[in-house]
């Protein structure tokens, strides 16, 4: 039985890193569709905020496409595939959702992860940073900003269609254990 790729999608602060925790924690191989972002601006030597993130995001896109994240991610997803089932965390466009698709068919699962606005400002604004998050996937954001990079990622980036299509929809209002058995609930349905 060949192993599935499983993206998670939803707007940030809606509990995606938690749900890919969950996945990990049962066995999924892990890769963060962001890292390329966060990787470029290491390059660069860009301090890593909200107005250098988006100009990163932008630029790749503008340089490869809407489907950016999802073409110079496959290499990694394929070498995954062959020994696990993999999550993906951070499917964005439409264009990407659309590509994936087409490489991973009936493979491929797409779980969203609901929260309304109210609820994720809140998350986003309580988070801290650690010295262990080397990845910055925990990076608070102030309501303002996390409004901002909605409205950019709903009318940029074509985050809507992914969310849409998804196969499954997780609604993260309730507490962590609630999210962890919805979790259960989705990989049971999947293998």
């Amino acid at each position: 039985m060949a192993n599935k790729i499983v993206f998670i999608v939803g707007m940030t602060g809606s509990g995606k890193s938690e749900v890919s925790d969950e996945l990990i924690k049962n066995g999924f191989a892990y890769l963060r569709f962001g890292q390329l972002t966060l990787d470029i601006m290491k390059e660069k030597g860009l301090e890593v905020n909200e107005v250098n993130e988006k100009a990163t995001r932008e630029g790749l896109r503008k340089e490869h496409g809407m489907g950016a994240y999802a073409t110079l991610n496959i290499p990694k997803f394929d070498e995954l595939l062959k020994t696990s089932n993999v999550v993906g965390d951070g499917l964005y466009s439409w264009t990407e959702y659309k590509i994936l698709k087409e490489k991973y068919g009936d493979l491929m699962y797409v779980l969203a992860v609901y929260a309304p606005p109210k609820i994720r400002y809140e998350r986003l604004a309580g988070r801290k940073t650690t010295e262990t998050d080397k990845d910055k996937r925990f990076r608070p954001l102030t309501e303002e900003e996390a409004k901002k990079r909605d409205y950019a990622e709903i009318e940029n980036i074509e985050k809507g269609g992914p969310i849409a299509m998804a196969d499954f929809t997780i609604q993260n209002t309730g507490t962590m254990e609630d999210l962890k058995n919805n979790v259960k609930k989705v990989i049971e349905l999947i293998q």
